[in-house]
């Protein structure tokens, strides 16, 4: 009987800690679309710092996770491209920080799923880099935008796939107080079928995960999302 009870006590220890793990220092996300790509592929399963925004804030640059501005109930994941106080211009794909243009090389033009799809680098003015991805072919996305100022408390977020992301092109500013977290390293990825934003649950997390062990990537984990 004591040790059914030790085993009870230790079990609600671990649970307990499991809890303020999630709560305050670290959270494990699944990237359900391709709005992140090349960066973060369908089937990614990442880990988002919880805690470093309560003693820093958030850079240029930063991968983070927040509530949509539209409807808090769903966690977003995109890039901080615009500052408080920044002006933000896009022209034809260009992005253009206070007037100066953000520096690209291109990095390859291939063929995806009967389209051509352009993968550029571009370099923050911070010295940030990152790839980003679009297509060639016309699409209805907001390759031409602004110029916007950035509202203090505020931020200019966009997917690195430029031409399938729903961001602050779209819905406007990210206010600081949605954030969630930094996204931090990805720990485990598989080959698993996208989802919409509002299909997203617990009961499909754990749906996902399942899939993605048996179509593993392995080449993909451990790698990080910071610099």
């Amino acid at each position: 009987m004591a040790k059914k009870g030790k085993w009870i006590t230790e079990l609600i220890l671990v649970v307990m800690v499991v809890l303020l793990i999630r709560a305050f220092i670290a959270q494990a996300y699944n990237i359900p679309s391709g709005s992140m790509k090349p960066t973060l592929l369908v089937g990614d399963f990442i880990l988002v710092n919880k805690l470093v925004y309560r003693f820093s804030e958030p850079q240029r640059g930063d991968i983070v996770v927040f509530k949509y501005p539209i409807d808090p109930s769903i966690d977003f994941i995109k890039r901080i491209i615009g500052m408080p106080g920044d002006v933000i211009e896009i022209r034809d794909n260009q992005v253009f920080i206070n007037g100066q243009p953000v520096k690209i090389t291109r990095i390859e033009k291939a063929k995806e799923d009967g389209f051509t799809k352009i993968v550029d680098e571009e370099t923050l003015p911070e010295g940030v880099k990152y790839k980003v991805q679009f297509y060639e072919e016309a699409f209805f996305s907001r390759r031409d935008f602004g110029p916007v100022v950035v509202p203090p408390g505020h931020y200019f977020v966009m997917g690195d796939n430029r031409d399938n992301s729903e961001d602050s092109r779209y819905w406007g500013f990210l206010p600081r107080e949605n954030i969630v977290g930094k996204a931090f390293v990805i720990y485990f990825s598989g080959e698993v079928p996208p989802l919409q934003s509002t299909e997203v649950s617990f009961i499909t997390g754990i749906k996902q995960l399942l899939i993605a062990l048996m179509n593993p990537r392995f080449e993909r984990v451990g790698k990080p999302l910071i610099w």
